[in-house]
């Protein structure tokens, strides 16, 4: 099993990357919240990964966080239905810190708005976690302890909000920071979506 590649940062996209290690270019899928933690591209890497074997190949799927790949394989190992593109998908448009928060309090409303989740999935992803022995205990700790910042929620429901509207996941991610990084008199979610929009338009 590869645990983990170290070596250089060769290409850098928002689903996947490509790294060098010893002469040896390895392809590995990412989710957004990875995607945003990269060095620049020829710059030195370590990344976790988990490798997925199918018939027909053998995929790594890459983080930056162990958080990230704990929550991966939770999803992919425990809960019926999700396969790995459907985890880097919940991993791409929600924090892990929001996602536990969300199973913790049972609430499959906001699971239900990333990309790839219905209601009965989100209700199964409830069940399905919170069942799991010594997950929910530490989750309400660390929900206590690590609560997302204003700053994480206003991005993610601006985020949240463009892809119920119609918008790709990594479209709508990308030009919300935009608007985050360029600032203004307010930053509330309402604001970030309507800055995302005039860009969009």
């Amino acid at each position: 099993m590869i645990t983990f590649l170290e070596g250089t940062l060769v290409e850098a996209l928002p689903t996947q990357v490509v790294i060098g290690v010893h002469g040896v270019g390895y392809h590995v899928n990412i989710p957004l919240s990875s995607y945003d933690k990269l060095p620049p591209v020829g710059a030195s890497i370590k990344i976790l990964t988990h490798l997925a074997i199918r018939e027909d190949a053998h995929v790594l799927y890459g983080f930056t966080s162990a958080a990230e790949r704990d929550l991966f394989r939770l999803l992919v190992n425990h809960v019926g239905g999700i396969g790995p593109k459907t985890a880097l998908d919940v991993l791409s448009g929600v924090s892990v810190t929001n996602f536990k928060a969300a199973v913790v309090a049972g609430d499959a409303g906001l699971l239900a708005k990333t990309k790839g989740i219905g209601k009965k999935t989100a209700e199964r992803i409830i069940v399905e976690l919170k069942d799991k022995v010594g997950i929910a205990a530490a989750w309400e700790a660390a929900s206590a302890g690590h609560a997302p910042t204003p700053e994480e929620t206003q991005i993610n429901d601006a985020v949240l909000a463009l892809i119920a509207l119609g918008y790709k996941q990594v479209e709508a991610h990308k030009v919300v920071k935009q608007v985050w990084e360029k600032g203004g008199a307010t930053r509330a979610s309402e604001d970030l979506v309507r800055g995302a929009l005039k860009l969009l338009a």
